[in-house]
């Protein structure tokens, strides 16, 4: 990564949590037709009775979209030919196309997705005893700069639409459709920073957890985030049911600040401060996500440091035993090395579980498929 455009970024980082934004020229932004998975109910309705139509029918459109997972208006056949044209002229439906689809052996399925403008995004399904989840995009690549991650080669290109989330789901739940089976639960862990797509997120959210539309439980659905602060601060004062992760991968500052760039503007003390504001106003739990990379972070001091660190809170550690990425240089931490991380923190009276490895016969990496298929996007 060129050492200019990382400082640079590291510099709106700090800027922005200092409550002073960086004004810099804007960029001319893809005319994107607007996905009609983009509109909660309530505004489906606003939008009908605005355009001479009844509120109703927003009821209908959301069991053939979601019930019935329809892809075309064309197919809403209850619909008034002149309500059908209206929604083609002023939606799409689709705004996705699947470029490719890896399957692993264990059941794991990776999509590439391509979106209106020709950027693409990964979606991945993910086969667990206690049913079938979804990891979801919110950006086309990212600015938060992980230095073990796929998803930042090339910076962050855009925002995706509520819609273009929601669609992932849809488009992986038409698939299971073919075998009878259904999505249950939604991680939002894929290519880009959740919270800083806030409000697309929240969209997405309240679509996918709405009765009417794909019904999926909040307790079934978990946000994770790399630390942006203020955003924890608005996401504990939202009161959701929803689950909450931090990807921490780093008992103190010196050692996240390296594995993670925005630690040199959300410095770790402060973000514990707001993860305990989280776990105090919603009584929930919350996940610290740890990735265990290979003589890095993942020593039997850096666990007693960790358990140090989170002692006290409401909280459960995710253990992670990364997965290589080529254009990266960390390996996997040993097995023994992982269990020993484990013992120690169980010793200290942390709960704490090993993820179970999925996808490793594919790309299975976030953002791997992706840079792999797309390098044209990842430079």
């Amino acid at each position: 990564m060129d050492e200019n455009k990382f400082n640079e970024r590291i510099q709106d980082l700090v800027e922005e949590a200092e409550d002073k934004p960086v004004r810099r020229e804007k960029k001319e932004k893809p005319q994107l037709k607007e996905s009609i998975y983009s509109l909660r109910l309530d505004e489906l309705k606003d939008w009908l009775e605005a355009n001479g139509e009844k509120a109703f029918r927003a009821t209908q459109i959301y069991e053939w979209l979601y019930e019935k997972r329809v892809k075309s208006f064309e197919e809403m056949s209850n619909l008034s030919k002149s309500l059908r044209d209206k929604l083609t002229a002023s939606f799409a439906v689709t705004t996705l196309s699947t470029i490719i689809s890896q399957e692993s052996k264990d059941g794991t399925i990776k999509f590439l997705f391509q979106l209106q403008d020709g950027y693409s995004i990964e979606t991945v399904l993910m086969r667990h005893e206690y049913g079938n989840s979804i990891c979801v995009t919110t950006q086309v690549g990212c600015r938060i700069g992980c230095t073990f991650c796929a998803s930042t080669l090339g910076g962050l290109k855009r925002h995706l639409l509520a819609g273009e989330i929601v669609e992932q789901v849809v488009k992986v739940q038409q698939k299971l459709d073919e075998v009878g089976e259904r999505v249950s639960h939604i991680v939002i862990m894929g290519i880009g920073e959740p919270f800083d797509n806030y409000d697309a997120m929240m969209n997405f959210l309240k679509v996918i957890n709405h009765d009417k539309g794909l019904n999926i439980g909040a307790r079934h659905i978990t946000v994770s985030t790399s630390g942006i602060i203020p955003k924890i601060y608005q996401f504990a004062d939202e009161q959701l049911q929803i689950n909450f992760a931090l990807s921490l991968h780093a008992p103190n500052q010196e050692l996240r600040q390296k594995l993670m760039p925005i630690a040199r503007a959300y410095k770790l003390d402060k973000l514990i401060e707001a993860i305990k504001y989280y776990t105090e106003k919603t009584g929930r739990r919350v996940s610290f996500e740890y990735g265990l990379f290979g003589g890095e972070n993942d020593s039997v001091e850096h666990a007693e440091e960790l358990s140090k660190l989170i002692k006290g809170i409401k909280c459960h550690v995710n253990l992670i035993p990364v997965n290589y990425v080529p254009e990266r240089n960390y390996v996997r931490t040993p097995r023994e090395k992982i269990f020993a991380f484990e013992k120690t923190l169980k010793k200290n009276g942390i709960n704490v579980t090993i993820r179970r490895e999925q996808g490793s016969d594919i790309d299975a990496a976030c953002g791997q498929l992706r840079a792999k298929e797309r390098a044209q996007e990842t430079r």
